[in-house]
């Protein structure tokens, strides 16, 4: 299998290639040239595997220079006793139609660590198929969850450096203690003056510096990226979708072959993405559904068709998500038109003007796949109390913020399909939130209110997260966007 740009450049280059460069030389991201086909006699084959052989089969087909053993052994290596459920990614259910796949049972309680221990065992693989012999320095922009998971993913392996940027007010306390107390010695992290967008903007700048490229390239560096704009990154997203299915199939909820819904809490776009690419290698999926929180860019994009960054940015109790400019859209928006010269005009429009509009036909067909809603912090927390009190279901904010949409949904469709709602935090990364939301007293440094959250609903937390006690901050420096570059250089030495 072949990946090539989605901004129309004719190089098709193999998955180590594409996962070591990151991002296309023109700006582009990679995609497949195809999708892997899973028949229904291929999902039952999973059903009554563990995590780490579905994950494998799934992953397999599109890393064709990697043997099925060596997929096999990178994924037992990634998923193992880093993780706090023997399961991986279990769904809860809490009826006959609703789960909560809960991604956040690994070591930084988020998501992104089912991408991001998976990632750096890729990356190194690859390196050592292409012969590499420069050292990689990874990039990341963070909203606050993928810069920890990145960081504890890449510490101390060797022939790499990881340098992470996230927005000064834009995280959760438990969040930037997470990664300024990082350890390793090829590591680095610096908050930045504005939000998430001026900080991924500042690292798609720097990895479009052919100057920069070329000081780092005598030092004996290259540069590459850890965020989901990497395929590396996006590839393994896909197998939690088909372990949900086959965890619902196990349980009843649905027969093999019948529709299950997903509602996604998303701000970049790359976790509900890897469903619909699940869905294209024939998962039985439904209606995808786009969650947001107040930065509802993508609920009006799905709606209208036209996206538009132009507007005020909001920091809100769901900081992950607090996102204007989304960047695997562009992916999808390739798939949904097959053409190049679309995507990279849309993406010059979006970059110069801050907004584009996809047209009709296009419009129609991204309605016929997604649907999307959004809701407020007060939402949220009323969702959090919900589905506490309701199921002894504790969930963080972002979750809330699927599960009240979700629900939205179902009450103006009367679509009654099963459904998954994506859960990607441990509600104690926000915990302050989470304890208002229950009616209680918030009132102290996000790290003390662990305690509090533990006592309220007798619930305990990630060992990663209590570990975090007494830590001193490692990384205190704050740089405005245009000094991103400066860093970068100062880092890599």
């Amino acid at each position: 299998m072949k990946y090539f740009s989605t901004r129309g450049s004719a190089e098709r280059v193999s998955a180590a290639e594409a996962i070591i460069r990151g991002l296309a030389p023109d700006g582009g991201l990679y995609v497949p040239d195809s999708f892997p086909e899973f028949a229904l006699e291929d999902i039952a084959a999973l059903v009554p595997l563990d995590y780490r052989a579905r994950a494998a089969r799934v992953m397999a087909p599109y890393l064709d220079e990697f043997g099925a053993d060596e997929v096999e052994a990178l994924c037992a290596a990634a998923y193992g006793a880093n993780f706090d459920a023997p399961e991986i990614a279990p769904v809860r259910f809490t009826d006959e139609n609703t789960g909560y796949l809960e991604l956040w049972h690994g070591p930084t309680s988020a998501f992104k660590d089912m991408a991001l221990q998976m990632l750096p065992r890729l990356l190194t693989a690859s390196l050592k198929k292409r012969a590499v012999e420069k050292g990689v320095c990874i990039l990341v922009a963070t909203s606050g969850d993928t810069g920890k998971a990145a960081l504890e993913g890449f510490a101390d392996v060797p022939g790499t450096r990881i340098m992470v940027f996230y927005p000064r007010d834009g995280v959760s306390d438990v969040q930037r203690l997470q990664m300024v107390t990082q350890s390793g010695g090829n590591v680095g992290v610096c908050a930045v003056e504005g939000n998430f967008d001026d900080a991924q903007t500042g690292v798609k700048r720097i990895f479009s510096d052919a100057a920069l490229a070329e000081e780092l390239a005598a030092r004996g560096w290259f540069l590459s990226s850890a965020n989901s704009i990497n395929w590396g990154r996006l590839l393994p997203q896909i197998a939690y979708y088909f372990s949900a299915y086959c965890d619902a199939v196990s349980v009843g909820i649905v027969k093999l072959g019948e529709k299950l819904n997903f509602c996604v809490p998303t701000g970049n776009f790359g976790n509900i993405l890897a469903g619909w690419m699940a869905k294209r290698m024939g998962l039985p999926a439904g209606r995808f559904i786009c969650a947001s929180n107040a930065n509802n860019v993508l609920t009006d994009f799905i709606n209208t068709g036209v996206y538009d960054r132009r507007r005020e940015f909001r920091l809100t109790t769901s900081p992950s998500m607090d996102i204007l400019v989304s960047s695997n859209l562009e992916r999808l928006l390739y798939y949904l038109t097959g053409s190049s010269e679309s995507v990279a005009h849309w993406m010059r429009s979006l970059a110069e003007t801050g907004v584009y509009d996809v047209g009709g036909e296009t419009v129609r067909r991204l309605q016929g796949e997604f649907s999307a809603g959004c809701c407020d912090d007060a939402e949220a927390a009323e969702e959090i109390e919900r589905v506490w009190s309701g199921f002894g279901c504790l969930i963080d904010t972002h979750t809330a913020v699927a599960s009240r949409v979700l629900g939205e949904y179902r009450r103006v469709s009367g679509d009654a399909t099963p459904a998954i709602v994506v859960s990607t935090a441990s509600p104690y990364k926000f915990c302050d939130s989470v304890l208002a939301a229950l009616g209680e007293d918030a009132s102290a440094p996000g790290f003390e209110l662990l305690g509090r959250l533990e006592a309220v609903t007798g619930t305990s937390a990630p060992a990663p997260l209590a570990s975090l006690a007494g830590r001193e901050p490692r990384f205190t420096a704050c740089v405005a966007p245009e000094a991103m570059r400066r860093a970068v250089e100062d880092f890599v030495g």
